[in-house]
C-alpha cells in the first residue's frame, strides 16, 4: 500500500495556471506560517524573513516588479491566492545569531551561563563568510530547505504552488524595500489551487528518474 505521504507528492506538481476566484482558508494558512517557521536550518540560524503577499495592493507592487523581465511568471502575482517572498540575510553576523542563542535560554533549552560557549557553533557561519562579511550563498541555501519544507507542507494540504526563481530581486528589493528591511528576495512562491480547464501541466505524467538512478544505499 502505497504511503498517504507519498500519495500527496506524487500529486503534487507545479501549477502553471491559477484559479482566480479560490483562495486559502485562514485555517490552512495558520499550518503554511506554522510550517514555514518551523523549518530546519543550519545551526538554527533562521536567517530569512517570509513576506505574505495577500492584499490586491501588495499583488500589484509585486506584478510589477515583473517590468524588465520574467514576465512568464507575472501571471501569478494576481492569479494565486498567496505568494511569498522567501528572503536571506546576506550578510548574517554574530549578533544576529546571538537572538537565537538568547531565545533558546528563555525557553529553557539552553542554560544563561552557556551563552558564551553557544556562539561555537557560529564557526559554520565564518567558514562561510567572504572578507566583506557576506554569506549570502550560504544562508540563502538555508532559505530554500524552508522553501521545501513548505512545499511538502502545501502538497500535503491538498494546494497547488509555483516555486519561481523567476523573480527580479532587484525590483523586488525597491519595491518591498520596508517589508524586506535590507533582506534579499531571489525566490518566491506562488499558492492556491489550478484552473483545471486552462493549466497544461495538470493532466501530465508526473516525470522523475528512477530511484535507481539517483538514490545508492551503501
Amino acid at each position: 500500500m502505497t504511503h498517504p505521504m507519498i500519495t500527496e507528492l506524487e500529486k503534487r506538481y507545479t501549477v502553471k495556471h491559477y484559479d482566480a476566484s479560490k483562495r486559502i482558508s485562514n485555517e490552512d494558512l495558520d499550518v503554511i506560517y506554522d510550517a514555514l517557521r518551523l523549518s530546519p536550518s543550519s545551526i538554527n540560524s533562521q536567517p530569512w524573513k517570509f513576506v505574505v503577499i495577500e492584499s490586491d495592493e501588495a499583488k500589484q507592487r509585486f506584478h510589477d516588479t515583473f517590468a524588465n523581465k520574467f514576465q512568464f511568471n507575472q501571471k501569478h502575482a494576481k492569479a494565486a491566492s498567496h505568494i511569498i517572498l522567501f528572503a536571506h540575510k546576506t550578510h548574517y553576523s554574530r549578533d544576529d545569531y546571538a537572538k537565537v542563542i538568547d531565545t533558546d535560554i528563555q525557553i529553557g533549552r539552553t542554560p544563561e551561563e552557556n551563552r558564551e560557549a553557544s556562539f561555537g557553533a557560529f564557526a559554520f557561519v565564518d567558514m562561510n563568510t567572504d572578507e566583506t562579511g557576506n554569506n549570502a550563498a550560504w544562508t540563502k541555501a538555508q532559505t530554500y530547505i524552508a522553501l521545501g519544507n513548505t512545499m511538502n507542507a502545501l502538497a500535503r494540504l491538498g494546494i497547488g504552488s509555483t516555486p519561481m526563481e523567476g523573480v527580479d530581486a532587484e525590483l523586488i528589493g525597491e519595491l518591498f524595500s520596508e517589508e524586506l528591511e535590507g533582506y534579499q528576495c531571489d525566490v518566491a512562491l506562488a499558492m492556491g489551487y489550478a484552473d483545471e480547464a486552462q493549466d497544461y501541466n495538470l493532466p501530465l505524467a508526473k516525470s522523475r528518474l528512477s530511484k535507481d538512478t539517483v538514490i545508492s544505499v551503501l
